[in-house]
C-alpha cells in the first residue's frame, strides 16, 4: 500500500474514533513547514504532503516532520460533494489531531469556529434540512425564501452559510473540534520566532501590539478563555471574534479578516494592510489569489498565482502585493493556494525556517 492510501485509510480510521493527543513526543523537527487551508478531498492532501516527502510508511507524518495547518479544515465542492466533504473533513481533522502536540499545529479558521459558533445549536437533521432550504435561497438568489430561511433559523446570517460556507457541517465534527479546542489542541495562532506570526487570517495594530509571542499569547489566551465559558451558545471571543446571526449579521473579528486596498470597504471583514505591526512578518491562511487581486487591485502586480505562495509588503505607505516571498521587515506572506481547485503538483507549502517554499526532494 502507498503512502497515501496507508494515511487515508488510517485517518477514516481515527475519524470512527478519533483521539485528540495531547502530549509531545519532544523529537527534534528538521523539517518545519506550513500549509495552508486544507479545504479539499481527504486525499488530494495527503497526496500534495506526500509529493513534499512529509508522508512516512506507517499512515502519519514523518517524525522529522513539523506542520502548520493554516486553519478551515471542513467546507469545499459543490452540493453534491456534501457528504464526501462531510466524511473528509472529520477524517483529515482527525488526523492532524492524532499527531503529537509539538508535531503538529492546528490553527482556527472561520470554519472551524463556525462549528461552535453559528451552528452551536444544530443537530445533523435540522441542519440538513437548512442545507436544502438555503440551496433553494441562495442559487439562484431568492431574497424572499432567504428571509424566511434566516426568521426559521436565526442563528444564520445569511443563506450562503447553510448552502455553501459551513455546508458539510455535522455534530461529530463540532463534538472534535471542541475537544481540540479544550486540549489545546485548535490553536488561534502560532509564533514561529519572535518576528514571524502564524494565524489563519491577519491582525493589525488595533487589535494587538508586542512581537509575535506577545501577539500569540493575547490571541491563544482569548480563545482559552472564551473556551473555558463555552455553554453550548455560539462562541464569543470578545475584541477578536463575535459569530454571525440573522440578527447581527454575518461574523465579523479577526477570523474572517481580509486586507483590501480601498476605504470605502473597510469593515469588521476588512482591514487596512498599512496597519500591520511593523517589523513582523504574517503567515496567513483564509484568501486566494483571486481574492486578494480584487481587494487589492492598485498593489497587485504580476500573473495570477493559484497553488503559489503570494506577499504583501508594506514599507511606509508604499505595498507590493505578488506572487513569491517578497523581501521586507513587514509583510503577509499567504499560504491559501485554492487546495481544492488547484493541481496537487503546483501547490506550495512554506518552509517556515527558509521562508520559502518548501522544495520538493528532487528539487534538492
Amino acid at each position: 500500500m502507498d503512502r497515501v492510501a496507508q494515511a487515508s485509510r488510517a485517518a477514516r480510521d481515527l475519524a470512527a474514533s478519533p483521539r485528540v493527543e495531547t502530549k509531545p513526543d519532544g523529537r527534534v523537527r528538521s523539517i518545519r513547514a506550513a500549509m495552508g487551508d486544507p479545504q479539499a478531498p481527504l486525499d488530494r492532501m495527503l497526496g500534495i504532503l506526500d509529493r513534499h516527502a512529509l508522508l512516512g510508511d506507517d499512515g502519519l507524518l514523518k517524525p522529522e516532520v513539523m506542520l502548520v495547518s493554516m486553519g478551515d479544515h471542513f467546507d469545499w465542492g459543490k452540493p453534491e460533494d456534501r457528504d464526501r466533504a462531510s466524511l473528509d473533513g472529520l477524517a483529515l481533522f482527525a488526523w492532524l489531531a492524532h499527531h503529537p502536540c509539538d508535531q503538529v499545529v492546528m490553527l482556527a479558521g472561520n470554519h472551524d469556529l463556525g462549528r461552535v459558533g453559528e451552528l452551536a445549536a444544530f443537530d445533523d437533521e435540522t441542519f440538513l434540512s437548512a442545507h436544502r432550504e438555503g440551496l433553494r435561497a441562495y442559487s439562484p438568489r431568492d431574497p424572499e425564501a432567504e428571509r424566511a430561511l434566516i426568521r426559521k433559523y436565526p442563528a444564520l446570517p445569511t443563506a450562503e452559510l447553510a448552502a455553501r460556507d459551513f455546508s458539510s457541517f455535522s455534530v461529530a465534527q463540532r463534538e472534535l473540534v471542541l475537544e481540540a479546542l479544550r486540549a489545546g489542541r485548535l490553536v488561534a495562532a502560532h509564533a514561529h520566532a519572535a518576528d514571524t506570526l502564524l494565524l489563519h487570517a491577519g491582525v493589525t495594530i488595533d487589535q494587538v501590539s508586542g512581537d509575535a509571542f506577545a501577539i500569540a499569547a493575547t490571541l491563544n489566551d482569548a480563545l482559552a478563555a472564551a473556551v473555558r465559558s463555552y455553554d453550548g451558545t455560539p462562541l464569543r471571543i470578545p475584541g477578536f471574534h463575535e459569530p454571525g446571526s440573522a440578527a447581527t449579521g454575518e461574523g465579523t473579528g479577526v477570523f474572517y479578516h481580509r486586507p483590501t486596498s480601498e476605504p470605502g470597504r473597510l469593515t469588521p471583514r476588512r482591514f487596512d494592510p498599512r496597519r500591520i505591526p511593523r517589523g513582523l512578518t504574517q503567515v496567513i491562511g483564509h484568501i486566494g489569489d483571486e481574492k486578494c487581486r480584487e481587494l487589492m487591485a492598485p498593489w497587485a502586480k504580476g500573473e495570477p498565482a493559484d497553488g503559489e505562495l503570494r506577499t504583501l509588503v508594506v514599507e511606509e505607505d508604499r505595498v507590493v502585493y505578488e506572487a513569491g516571498i517578497g523581501k521586507g521587515a513587514s509583510r503577509i506572506v499567504f499560504t491559501d493556494g485554492g487546495m481544492n481547485r488547484t493541481d496537487p503538483s503546483r501547490y506550495a507549502l512554506l518552509d517556515l525556517d527558509r521562508m520559502a517554499p518548501l522544495a520538493f526532494p528532487h528539487q534538492g
